[in-house]
């Protein structure tokens, strides 16, 4: 019987080996698929423009051409297309963080009349597409003088997303009540409560509510190319587009400009890659 066990024993954990050997590989191959494009365009801007025009395929380029990302650079006027980006991105960041916080607590640790309706009628919200909200939108933004200004890109971020506020919500619903009445018991308001307890407590969702605002805000292109008119205006994405079609053929100078635009929302992710993680699980654990 011993020798049947042991032999049981080892086959569970052959078996467990090879599973685990099969997943590493599957990831591995995974990997590599999506890291693919992006080692392909920093190839091509640091290569010659002739050596990408070469057969067969030159994989590693020689000599390695760091000028081409100045140049790029330089001619889509890099620092003005940032400068703008930066304040859309900030300013939005500012007002999701500030409104959808707010409106989560409400409907988290609040208790008022038809408030599951309303949470649910928010939620719905959200199923509408963005092409149906975007000719009234227009129309009231025009109304306002607001066309070829930052405003229409900034201001609706400070009326709070249905997703990020769903997010918060149930991230804060995982927070013990407990901490709600020890605080009013010594006299904290609502306001305090909100502000001295749930968000210091809220920091790993908060990572996750500003990488998904910077990137979705970073690589907007609809947006600006609607409400954005002037040159000095323009975003990275506008001015991206501009470039490519300027500079079409000429690929390596395209990669870098691309390389550079995508590099922050790479380094973001990269530093708020375990708070983003944190964010996800957690708001997900009770409904």
């Amino acid at each position: 019987m011993s020798i049947e066990k042991q032999q049981k024993k080892h086959s569970i954990s052959a078996a467990k080996m090879n599973g685990i050997i099969l997943r590493y590989i599957g990831l591995l191959f995974g990997t590599v698929i999506f890291i693919m494009p992006f080692l392909w365009m920093l190839r091509t801007a640091l290569m010659q423009y002739h050596q990408i025009q070469i057969t067969p395929i030159v994989w590693i380029p020689s000599p390695v051409e760091f000028k081409n990302f100045s140049e790029a650079l330089s001619r889509m006027n890099f620092m003005l297309l940032l400068r703008n980006t930066l304040v859309i991105t900030g300013f939005t960041i500012v007002g999701q963080i500030l409104s959808c916080s707010i409106v989560a607590f409400g409907f988290a640790r609040l208790k008022f009349p038809l408030r599951d309706f309303l949470f649910a009628l928010l939620i719905s919200t959200m199923m509408l597409p963005a092409m149906v909200t975007e000719i009234p939108r227009f129309i009231l933004f025009r109304h306002f003088n607001w066309i070829d200004t930052f405003y229409p890109l900034i201001i609706p971020a400070f009326f709070s997303s249905p997703f990020f506020v769903f997010l918060l919500r149930q991230f804060f619903l995982t927070l013990p009540f407990s901490l709600d009445e020890a605080a009013r018991i010594d006299g904290a308001s609502t306001w305090r409560i909100f502000w001295q307890i749930i968000l210091p407590l809220s920091k790993p969702v908060m990572a996750t509510v500003v990488i998904f605002s910077f990137i979705w805000t970073w690589n907007d292109f609809w947006g600006p190319l609607i409400y954005l008119r002037s040159e000095d205006m323009q975003t990275l994405q506008l001015g991206l587009q501009v470039f490519q079609g300027v500079h079409q053929t000429e690929t390596n100078l395209l990669m870098a400009a691309s390389l550079v635009v995508i590099i922050p929302i790479l380094a973001i992710y990269v530093f708020f890659q375990k708070y983003f993680t944190e964010g996800i699980v957690m708001s997900g654990m009770k409904s």
